[in-house]
């Protein structure tokens, strides 16, 4: 999908919903000419998990540091620009302000216009730095720490919502486990190091099934039985493997995701299957699913690593889809925590 005039479109993004600090520069939404990070890792681990008040303090300091970062490691001043993108929801709604009001200011200030994008428009995009090749439609799973969705990608821009999350998403399930284990913050990096030295069988977490909505996601009743066990062996004074918990509950994680995924190609037809978000940097679901997709002849894609956990370069490559089709914002835009993904969302219920 290029302009009608073979028109390059170079793109300053910007990222910031939640604990990432995040600005790129990117052409034609697949050639990535920068892509800065800050990260606030480090400020969170000693409370467990994201402070959202800390988290929006951290992005006011970082945020222009970034964005002049990005610009230099790109070579390009504003007015070699073409538009200013930048993620307006969902996200934690102080941390969403800091980017929105930078890119506003930014856009008015340098004659450009600007584009929001949906986050988890974002994590599916990335697939299209990754793969340049990759074109809709396609089938995509994005699990993250505060999403977990399953998406008929049509066109670009325009989705089917197959499943989504009740309760918990994947990668806040990790992030409760692995604090309950005394592992460090972010869980899933936590999880997956533990789990390479534990027996997945040695115990039997449940999975969810949600009656009239089978490509929908629960987590919530997981995490519990896995805390339970935590609790009971504390009470009675047994010590724990963390490894084989670990190893059980990543699991049952990794199985269900990719039950839903592999099932939703079958009744969608699609041939070609990607995954997204943080969870997707997992090495079991990873490997999981290469050997799955392998024996169905499915294409199997995923983003590296850096591309998984929030990025602006994946603000770009879905702002600059949402810029061909014509879409600007209002120096009204404002942050949406709860933003929900496209306007043209429809339920799909497996047979």
């Amino acid at each position: 999908m290029m302009t009608p005039d073979g028109k390059d479109i170079t793109l300053l993004a910007i990222e910031s919903s939640c604990d990432e600090t995040a600005a790129a520069v990117v052409r034609n939404g697949r050639q990535v000419l920068s892509d800065v990070i800050y990260s606030q890792i480090a400020v969170h681990r000693a409370y467990g998990g994201v402070v959202p008040e800390i988290a929006s303090r951290k992005h006011v300091e970082a945020i222009e540091p970034c964005v002049r970062a990005a610009l230099d490691e790109a070579g390009l001043s504003a007015d070699r620009l073409d538009g200013v993108t930048v993620t307006s929801g969902p996200g934690l709604v102080g941390a969403l302000l800091v980017g929105v009001s930078f890119a506003k200011a930014y856009a008015y200030a340098a004659g450009l216009p600007l584009v929001g994008v949906h986050h988890i428009d974002g994590h599916i995009s990335a697939n299209y730095i990754e793969t340049p090749s990759l074109e809709p439609p396609f089938l995509c799973l994005v699990a993250s720490g505060g999403h977990s969705h399953l998406v008929y990608v049509k066109d670009y821009g325009v989705y089917d919502i197959l499943g989504q999350t009740r309760d918990d998403a994947a990668g806040e399930a990790f992030d409760k486990v692995a604090r309950a284990l005394g592992l460090p913050y972010p869980g899933g990096p936590s999880i997956d190091q533990a789990a390479a030295k534990g027996d997945p069988k040695a115990y039997h977490f449940p999975q969810a099934k949600i009656d009239g909505a089978s490509f929908d996601f629960s987590f919530s009743g997981l995490k519990s039985a896995v805390l339970n066990v935590i609790h009971q062996a504390q009470q009675k004074k047994e010590t724990i493997s963390v490894p084989d918990v670990a190893a059980s509950f990543q699991y049952a994680v990794v199985d269900v995701l990719t039950e839903h995924l592999l099932r939703a190609a079958q009744e969608t037809g699609a041939q070609t299957v990607a995954i997204a978000g943080g969870v997707a940097s997992n090495t079991a679901l990873r490997e999981r699913l290469t050997a799955e997709c392998t024996e169905r002849n499915l294409r199997f894609l995923c983003p590296r690593p850096v591309l998984c956990t929030d990025n602006a370069a994946m603000i770009g490559a879905a702002g600059y889809y949402a810029f061909l089709r014509g879409v600007r914002s209002e120096l009204s835009l404002n942050a949406e925590p709860n933003l929900p993904l496209g306007s043209r969302e429809r339920r799909f219920h497996g047979r």
